[in-house]
């Protein structure tokens, strides 16, 4: 049989990689192929089909016996769907001010969740049971929405991570308050590979009520999914699903990519190199005279300040964005498909144009 033919054509050049984000890379080869194996014939839509009921199996060896998965379309819809699933109509989360629920998601918790969220600024990306009491009062104001959940990311906006104790801590603290913790997990593969320890550590072991599991970052295609550990916690999760428009008909295509990554360890391997690339980038620009390195370099994410005209000519050549234009802040992400290659490139251009 002849193979079918297509009039699609390529209008990238895909020897082209930068350090803008995660998301620009594309996805995995076997992620790809296991797209290709779970097409053809007829399964059954909106869940019921074999491969979504496969990764059901998969997640619970990764967080126990209790988790379920629903997967979703985007980290969006999983953080807001997840939210919603942990409070009332008058509730409140409590987040760090870097969080990306409150800075890059559009307001889409405000306005499609009807959620108030309640920041705290912190210097590293991270809460601790002191930051949370800042906004941790008033639950029996009629006046002020109730905290009810604390929503932590691992790894953090900021590249930082959260040890299984202090995200412990955090889960004590804010259940001795009546309040749920949620997780969100974009990045979550690179925190479990840079600290070496499996998934369930530092989420359903330490109390984690919810998470938002990654996979787009990670080498999927598109699709995320939400999570819940602890069953108690949550309420109507399918039908809350459905109302926020994150249910997939031909839900086999994002329960197969998961299971592509998830089912051995293809996560691991991905996050594994996009975490060590970030490593090799910090390395060489650490050494250039007049970089600083601002963060810890925990996961795949270099922050950066240097002098803007100097960013401004590097972009020129490489895509990556300004974290705080007008301090001078870049933030330069490593991928899946990063090679040192790359890496070794443009540590090279920074060394010329800061020499310029």
């Amino acid at each position: 049989m002849n193979p079918p033919r297509t009039d699609a054509r390529r209008h990238h050049d895909p020897e082209v990689r930068g350090f803008a984000s995660d998301n620009y890379a594309g996805a995995h080869p076997e992620v790809m192929a296991a797209l290709a194996l779970a097409n053809g014939g007829h399964q059954v839509a909106y869940g019921e089909d074999q491969y979504t009921e496969n990764l059901q199996r998969i997640i619970r060896s990764h967080f126990g016996a209790t988790a379920e998965a629903f997967p979703v379309f985007n980290g969006t819809g999983a953080n807001v769907v997840a939210l919603q699933a942990v409070t009332d109509r008058w509730g409140a989360v409590i987040c760090a001010e870097s969080a990306h629920i409150n800075v890059d998601e559009g307001g889409a918790p405000e306005r499609m969740g009807g959620l108030k969220l309640l920041t705290v600024a912190t210097p590293d990306g991270k809460l601790t049971p002191e930051l949370i009491d800042r906004q941790a009062w008033g639950f029996e104001d009629e006046h002020r929405a109730m905290p009810q959940v604390v929503s932590i990311t691992q790894s953090t906006e900021l590249g930082t991570l959260y040890t299984p104790e202090e995200i412990r801590a955090i889960c004590e603290h804010a259940h001795a308050h009546g309040m749920k913790v949620h997780l969100d997990g974009s990045r979550i593969a690179n925190a479990a590979a840079s600290l070496d320890v499996p998934m369930r550590t530092f989420t359903s072991a330490v109390g984690v009520d919810i998470l938002s599991l990654g996979g787009t970052k990670n080498g999927a295609v598109f699709g995320e999914a939400v999570v819940v550990l602890n069953q108690d916690a949550v309420r109507r999760m399918k039908h809350l699903r459905k109302l926020s428009m994150q249910l997939a008909s031909k839900m086999r295509f994002v329960s197969v990519q998961l299971e592509a990554l998830l089912a051995k360890d293809l996560w691991l391997r991905n996050a594994r190199h996009a975490n060590e690339m970030a490593q090799r980038l910090a390395e060489g620009v650490r050494a250039v005279h007049g970089v600083e390195i601002l963060y810890p370099v925990q996961a795949n994410g270099v922050f950066a300040q240097l002098p803007h005209d100097v960013s401004e000519r590097l972009q020129k050549r490489f895509r990556f964005y300004f974290w705080d234009e007008a301090a001078g802040t870049v933030r330069w992400m490593c991928s899946f498909d990063t090679t040192e290659e790359d890496v070794d490139t443009f540590v090279a251009a920074v060394k010329e144009e800061m020499a310029r």
